[in-house]
């Protein structure tokens, strides 16, 4: 009985977090990106984790309530998020534009250094104000229904998701390889990677003017 216990809110906060993770967006795009160039994958996909976990613990204990009540701070996060997914999604038109950068690591292609990766990875994981509606509005909430050690469970649970999908796409991007060995399919990435942060960026500011 206390093992069914412990596994039913595991398995919740697994399959939230999973549903609200495994989508489309800024972060997810870049972490196959650099799977795919096999640059810095482990930084990359360590740095989303430890977000998404940081932004769960809060959310979990209560954090989430506090947030919601700033319109200002969502306010400022979501114009400044806006901004710099609008910038890196040029800068990734104009890296489709240019055959020299779409040669995969070790093929001699240049690498970024850790320092910038680790900025780039910070910023897609929190200047996305959707990031803290999903893991610090939402799964706090949610958590809420549990108490005490389920309440930890849940987050655990939740963590876990992200700890799998990150390392997930990270890594197995490297199936994918072959396919982006052709400067095509590099420029394709560089394309979607482009227009899906411009998607969000329009989303967010259309959003904010609806007040949607």
């Amino acid at each position: 009985m206390p093992s069914q216990l412990a596994i039913t809110p595991l398995l919740s906060g697994f399959g939230l977090g999973a549903g609200l993770i495994i989508a489309i967006g800024s972060q997810n795009a870049f972490v196959l990106r650099q799977g795919l160039k096999r640059e810095h994958v482990f930084t990359v996909c360590t740095v989303c984790f430890l977000c998404d976990a940081v932004l769960i613990g809060l959310g979990a204990g209560g954090f989430g309530t506090l947030v919601g009540s700033s319109p200002r701070l969502m306010g400022l996060a979501l114009w400044g998020g806006a901004a710099f997914l609008f910038a890196y999604g040029l800068r990734s038109f104009h890296a489709a534009l240019r055959p020299g950068r779409l040669e995969a690591a070790g093929d001699g292609g240049s690498l970024d250094g850790p320092v910038k990766v680790v900025l780039t990875t910070l910023a897609l994981s929190l200047l996305n104000p959707h990031v803290y509606l999903d893991t610090v509005l939402l799964l706090g909430s949610l958590a809420g229904q549990f108490a005490g050690r389920s309440r930890a469970l849940f987050a655990l649970g939740a963590m876990g998701a992200s700890l799998t999908w990150f390392y997930g796409i990270g890594y197995g991007a490297r199936v994918l390889t072959p396919l982006f060995r052709k400067p095509a399919a590099w420029r394709a990435l560089d394309l979607v990677v482009g227009c899906t942060m411009w998607g969000i960026a329009a989303n967010l500011i259309w959003s904010d003017l609806t007040g949607g």
